[in-house]
């Protein structure tokens, strides 16, 4: 793999952990998060930043290494979590979000000097609340002076927090002790052995990731260093005793020692008695002793030693000896505890799509061959049945494969929201539902544009601003709602808002000026606010960043229509608007059932279909001049004649010699008046628009057992509007 690959992976490790800043952001503002969600933002911002120094983008790995600072700073608990700090380090986010983009793309990194200045600021909030320097000494110029801080390097600062304090004991007794673990902190002892710099090791590069966690270098043992002259730079003297933060996961510190294999380790909970380490003594003016190599030892946990029992008052004459502390108990750990971690693989999506089109031709493969046993009268054999299972199970689990939660789209929507909020000036709320609801990757890749477009729209034109909603006597903040849901085998996603509504006399206006309508059309409410998909069509009084060119909702409709979905409108003028789309679920098979229309073969997917059945006599009643409807146990639903709707020239148009199917659509119930009823088979879908064109009605085409070819129905677009005369339109089809 070369190093192009490998950055493109770094680059899709970005995205997740920018994705899981964001969850964890949305629970930071709700004031539902712990520990664990400060760590879990530190670690994402941790892993950019090593990225980004491996691959040489160095106002990525600047940026992170100040914005790590930060985070470092609250989860150890030096700074306190407020609502501006929150929104310090949200802001931040979102400049983040920016150089990993340039970075990605290699555009211009984005300026983001201010915000740094504000990172640094916050971050010196702790070098603030510190006691003030002493007083200048009676008659000393006052003179107030501010030393600017001085960095040399992160490898050096490093290097003297691993170092520790080596001063004598009788002058940091006092930062000994401010600085002590506590009573539930894990202490590490780590002593690398004297050849552990023979494999390439490097112990600082240990504690530092130690460090990094949080942890405190409580001491450094320096008793086998040898004087200066007799220093050998390729042998290890020191061993070090770090105070690792108590919620710090015990396996997450075992796994900085995972790949070690020259350091003995001892872990230990809490502040038990100092751990000794034995070694020669060494002469103050020699060659370098020969230090015999210790193999390398294990991760050994020590349990806290226990507080020595109250003595008893001692005797007048003598005092009472003292006791020795008990040992500590030691238990020797051969190999860290396996934990349950999700094993993960990285696809290439075109291996993937590679897949889900080959289980495609063997869901026809295997339709054809059941075709020819069952013409050969072989069809009940078992083995064709446990081909049938193995087929649908494989195709399912090739499905579930692709499948990607709307949680990866719908974390993107809070930042536009916030950027929409500074450029409006209004207060919107965002109320997100569904996230966990999965659909197919390609629609998860696809979906982004047009939500995009459907937000900033419901900010721009749908939401008043903060006097006009207290003028209309509704709460200052307005409320963004987006959610997502199956339904009747689709995605149904929807973006609502509680602002002003549709004005469709606005509307109807706009498009007269525009000339998209004529003055004297005559347009339902539905058909005028459709009129807002017109490519051109605008009602913003201006030309801003966000909205009136009139091109976003003309590409939501595009958008949407070229993953073979639709759109819809409810609004009502005062309370609010909301736009659905809907989706398929899958994009590659359905279970469908076959049926004939004169002498075309159509294919209903099956998730819409609630019943089928042949009427009796007075189901059905005839309304208008050639309208009618079906009597389903009391409820009424309309019946659509195939054959009428889709403009053929065959088929039957008596409901008292047809099947009706009863199905589900976006408009309620409906009957589709077919011939007869074929098959229920798996079938797979093949775009329209990709091989011929998009024909309204149809939602693709499949190829049979029997190799015909079977156009696929879009009930939802079938039973929008009842078709009055016949459209001769698929003379030449299938």
């Amino acid at each position: 793999m070369d190093l192009d690959a490998i950055q493109q992976i770094f680059f899709q490790e970005c995205e997740e952990g920018l994705a899981g800043m964001e969850g964890a952001f949305a629970a930071l503002r709700s004031e539902q998060y712990d520990a664990e969600t400060i760590n879990g933002i530190f670690r994402a911002v941790h892993s950019i930043k090593g990225g980004a120094g491996a691959f040489g983008h160095e106002r990525l790995q600047a940026y992170t290494h100040q914005y790590e600072t930060l985070l470092d700073l609250l989860r150890s608990g030096a700074l306190t979590l407020t609502p501006a700090l929150t929104n310090l380090i949200v802001a931040a986010f979102d400049m983040l979000a920016d150089h990993v983009a340039a970075a990605r793309d290699s555009g211009e990194s984005p300026d983001d000097a201010v915000m740094l200045a504000r990172l640094i600021a916050a971050a010196s909030g702790e070098e603030a609340a510190a006691p003030a320097p002493a007083a200048p000494a009676a008659g000393a110029d006052e003179i107030a002076f501010t030393p600017a801080p001085i960095s040399l390097g992160d490898d050096f600062d490093d290097l003297m927090a691993m170092l520790g304090d080596v001063a004598p004991a009788a002058e940091t007794a006092d930062a000994a002790a401010g600085a002590a673990a506590g009573p539930q902190d894990w202490l590490v002892t780590f002593k690398p052995t004297p050849n552990a710099l023979d494999n390439g090791g490097e112990p600082l590069l240990l504690l530092r990731e130690l460090v990094r966690m949080g942890g405190r270098v409580q001491s450094c043992d320096t008793s086998a260093l040898p004087p200066l002259a007799s220093i050998d730079p390729e042998v290890a003297y020191l061993a070090w005793t770090i105070a690792v933060p108590a919620s710090v996961d015990e396996d997450d510190i075992r796994s900085v020692f995972e790949f070690t294999d020259g350091c003995a380790v001892t872990l230990a909970r809490g502040a038990p008695a100092p751990v000794t380490v034995a070694e020669p003594e060494l002469e103050p003016v020699g060659p370098t002793p020969t230090i015999a190599a210790a193999p390398a030892a294990p991760i050994a946990t020590v349990a806290p030693a226990p507080a020595p029992a109250a003595s008893a008052a001692p005797a007048a004459t003598a005092p009472a000896p003292k006791p020795a502390p008990p040992a500590p108990v030691v238990a020797s750990v051969v190999a860290p505890a396996p934990t349950a971690v999700a094993q993960t693989i990285r696809v290439d999506l075109d291996k993937l799509d590679r897949l889900v089109n080959l289980v495609g031709e063997l869901v026809i493969t295997q339709a054809m061959l059941a075709q020819r046993l069952s013409e050969n009268n072989m069809a009940g054999i078992s083995e064709l049945t446990d081909l049938d299972h193995l087929t649908r199970e494989l195709q399912e689990s090739t499905m579930a494969i692709r499948a990607q939660p709307m949680k990866t789209v719908f974390s993107r929507v809070p930042r536009i929201i916030r950027e929409l909020e500074g450029e409006t000036g209004k207060r919107v709320r965002l109320d997100i539902e569904g996230e966990m609801t999965e659909v197919d990757k390609t629609v998860v890749e696809r979906i982004g544009e047009p939500l995009t477009h459907l937000i900033r729209n419901a900010v721009d034109h749908g939401l008043e601003t903060t006097e006009e909603r207290i003028a209309a006597g509704k709460p200052a903040e307005g409320v963004v709602t987006l959610s997502a849901a199956h339904h009747s085998g689709r995605i149904v996603i929807t973006v609502s808002d509680d602002g002003r509504g549709i004005d469709r006399a606005r509307v109807r206006a706009k498009a007269i000026e525009r000339g998209i309508i004529l003055p004297d059309a005559v347009l339902s409410d539905e058909e005028v606010d459709n009129l807002i998909f017109a490519p051109g069509f605008s009602t913003a009084a201006t030309v801003s960043n966000i909205s009136g060119r009139g091109v976003g909702m003309d590409v939501v409709r595009k958008n949407v229509q070229a993953l073979g979905g639709r759109i819809g409108i409810q609004s009502k003028f005062g309370s609010g608007s909301s736009f659905s789309l809907s989706l398929p679920l899958t994009l590659a098979v359905v279970d469908g059932m076959i049926v004939t229309v004169g002498d075309q073969t159509f294919v209903i997917p099956l998730s819409h279909i609630v019943e089928s059945l042949r009427p009796t006599d007075g189901a059905v009643t005839a309304i208008g001049v050639d309208g009618s409807v079906l009597d389903v146990r009391g409820s009424y639903v309309p019946i659509y004649p195939v054959a009428e709707q889709l403009g053929l020239g065959g088929g039957e148009r008596d409901p008292a010699n047809a099947v009706l199917i009863v199905v589900e659509a976006d408009h309620g119930q409906a009957a589709l008046l077919v011939d007869s009823i074929q098959d229920q088979r798996q079938v797979v879908v093949k775009s329209l628009e990709a091989n011929y064109q998009a024909i309204n009605g149809l939602a693709g085409a499949t190829i049979l057992g029997d190799g015909r070819v079977a156009l696929i129905i879009d009930v939802d677009a079938l039973t929008a509007h009842r078709v009055r005369t016949p459209r001769p339109m698929l003379a030449h089809a299938a």
